[in-house]
């Protein structure tokens, strides 16, 4: 029988070295792979630790997944047309509703431009309604964002770093993330509860996922080439969450290549309300994975230990 968690072991952590081919990951390794929030977005009554399933290891979930619905906003040209926005998936598992949102935001890292994707945010949770299912009993279900009991926002947020190319490329080449974070405009944004308030994320250890030239490790403007736009390296990819009973195991980037973004993913627990029960039952999956984009299994020198996110 096949190792429940044998997916996740073959995908890589920021916290282990490693080489795709001849091309190194280029994470620190020296950093470790957290699962918890950063310390100013954490929140004492929020669960810690590793929760494990009372279900048996052959349990099919897929039965118990009801109420799906789809709400789209869009909220490029003119704040309407869908190049940018947002696809929300509402659904139960259980007693249990949990909301999936993954967006696109304005772009852009000229002054303000930020708080244009902050009018994003804004629009996409006024905006965003799951109406209610024909034929469904008189269950009350939720019908926006923050009706859910758990929440993951995922996508390219386009956040950028307010400082210049050349201070960024030096604080990107000593791995100085808290310094860059500081400057980070989602943290900022976060801070002065102009967007995401009470939203949490995990610990960022790995190196802004954004611009890369195509089909390379170069952020783009690290040689100029005639047709290339110079763009600052920032972390615009992002997943965060909102509400109890979610806990973040790991949060990672991946090092496709098919982008001039890299991909990032995390691993979550996630408690559920069982019908027998009055209390909060919990399950691990490896069907937790939640990605912004498809990533490649790495391969594995064998010097190198397996990889264990627990």
């Amino acid at each position: 029988m096949m190792d429940p968690h044998s997916l996740v072991d073959r995908r890589f952590s920021v916290c282990d070295r490693i080489s795709f081919g001849s091309r190194p990951s280029d994470v620190d390794t020296s950093m470790r792979c957290g699962g918890s929030s950063d310390d100013e977005n954490m929140d004492e009554e929020s669960p810690g630790g590793t929760f494990f399933s009372p279900m048996p290891c052959g349990y099919d979930i897929r039965e118990h997944v009801k109420n799906l619905k789809v709400s789209c906003v869009g909220r490029g040209l003119m704040g309407y047309l869908g190049n940018k926005g947002s696809i929300s998936i509402s659904m139960s598992l259980h007693q249990t509703s949990f909301c999936f949102v993954c967006t696109h935001l304005t772009s852009g890292q000229k002054d303000g431009d930020e708080l244009r994707r902050n009018a994003d945010v804004v629009e996409i949770l006024r905006k965003t309604r799951f109406p209610h299912a024909h034929g469904a009993r008189d269950e009350k279900w939720p019908e926006t964002i923050l009706d859910h009991d758990r929440i993951i926002w995922l996508g390219d947020l386009n956040y950028r770093i307010a400082l210049s190319y050349r201070s960024v490329k030096a604080l990107v080449e000593m791995h100085n993330w808290k310094q860059l974070l500081e400057k980070d405009q989602l943290r900022i944004e976060q801070r002065f509860g102009r967007v995401f308030a009470g939203w949490k994320e995990g610990r960022i250890y790995f190196p802004p996922t954004y611009k890369y030239s195509y089909n390379s490790d170069r952020y783009a403007g690290d040689d100029m080439h005639p047709n290339e736009k110079r763009r600052t390296p920032a972390w615009c990819d992002r997943i965060l969450w909102y509400g109890r009973g979610l806990n973040q195991l790991c949060y990672v980037r991946g090092e496709s290549r098919f982008s001039d973004h890299r991909p990032v993913y995390s691993i979550f627990t996630a408690e559920v309300k069982l019908p027998s029960q009055a209390q909060f039952g919990s399950f691990t999956r490896s069907s937790s994975l939640m990605g912004v984009d498809e990533l490649p299994y790495p391969t594995y020198p064998r010097s190198y230990t397996d990889i264990n996110f627990y």
